[in-house]
């Protein structure tokens, strides 16, 4: 089969090659990839840094396809081959006391497809059965539009109380992936929303977008909020602009954050927060049910993952460059098949 392999890094030594098709343990299934997206996760993959340095080369990146079973493990149904599926890039370990409690994302012992076993950036790959999720019918290209950014979205709100109707909802990082599948599920919830980003956000309906610098973001959200909102999510991954958010809390409020790709350093007022009631939530990753449930909001059109542009595998280079352009909006996706 061909995949793309990173044999040193740095992305002129990403190249596709010839590899041999994945043997199955007795819990896999081997998955025909038809599309993944471009992830920051891959970046620091072929970079050695962050996370990313914790795969060891050679890799075949690619942390979130899609596709269809075409072969299953000694220990799972055959009936299974032929489903057309997804793939949840952390793997729990499903053994601890989070994991037997459905909280997968709390697993301290996951690991994740891409970076400590080899991705899904080649025509076929082996995941845990239990990590191909079913997608019925849902296209390849909005599920891999949906499945590194709805998922994580849907854990960060849920572990900060959830979005409810008559909420004000304030989201950073209009302009990015999970920003605007946040926007789509709290408008859907009945929250009020308010988006900022420090460019125009694509409109949508009912979602308030404010554009401002990092330093004007919390006085221009208390300017349309004044009591403050009762719910914030960052997605930057910058820790300034979740600083600032916090500046945006009502009385009670919480804050959740789902990235720190940026910057890590968070300032709080710390008389500020206790006098409040504030909370602060970090989500790194998602559970099954997560994943299940963006599936459905996604069929159901609650939530429609925006596609930036699609490359081929042959052109996976061009699809990492294009991820970091600054005009970039919505995912990139590499179709494979």
């Amino acid at each position: 089969m061909l995949a793309a392999l990173l044999t040193a890094h740095g992305l002129e030594r990403l190249a596709v090659s010839p590899v041999p098709i994945p043997v199955l343990g007795a819990q896999e299934v081997l998955v025909e990839v038809q599309a993944l997206g471009v992830n920051q996760l891959d970046l620091n993959v072929i970079a050695g840094i962050g996370p990313g340095a914790a795969a060891a080369l050679p890799r075949i990146p690619g942390i979130d396809p899609v596709g269809i079973i075409r072969a299953v493990g000694d220990s799972v149904d055959a009936e299974r081959i032929g489903e057309p599926v997804v793939v949840k890039p952390n793997i729990p370990c499903g053994s601890c006391t989070f994991c037997a409690q459905g909280s997968e994302a709390r697993c301290p012992r996951q690991t994740v497809i891409g970076v400590h076993r080899d991705g899904g950036a080649a025509e076929f790959v082996a995941v845990p059965a239990s990590s191909a999720i079913a997608r019925g019918e849902l296209d390849a290209g909005l599920a891999v539009g949906m499945l590194h950014s709805l998922p994580i979205v849907l854990q960060a709100l849920r572990a900060a109380g959830d979005v409810h109707e008559g909420q004000t909802v304030a989201i950073s990082g209009a302009t990015g992936v999970l920003g605007e599948v946040a926007a789509h599920y709290a408008r859907h919830r009945g929250a009020r929303v308010i988006t900022v980003s420090r460019r125009p956000a694509p409109q949508l309906d009912d979602v308030q977008n404010i554009v401002a610098e990092t330093r004007q973001l919390a006085a221009r959200v208390r300017d349309v909020a004044p009591a403050g909102v009762d719910l914030a999510l960052d997605t930057t991954g910058s820790a300034e602009v979740a600083s600032a958010l916090l500046g945006t809390l009502a009385w009670g409020a919480t804050l959740s954050v789902c990235s720190a790709s940026v910057s890590t350093e968070l300032r709080v007022d710390l008389r500020q927060f206790y006098l409040g009631r504030h909370r602060l939530v970090g989500s790194a990753s998602a559970d099954y049910v997560d994943v299940r449930d963006a599936i459905a909001l996604t069929a159901e059109g609650a939530v429609t993952p925006r596609i930036d542009s699609r490359y081929s595998l042959a052109t996976i280079t061009s699809a990492y460059e294009r991820f970091s352009h600054p005009d970039r909006l919505g995912k990139v996706v590499i179709d494979v098949s």
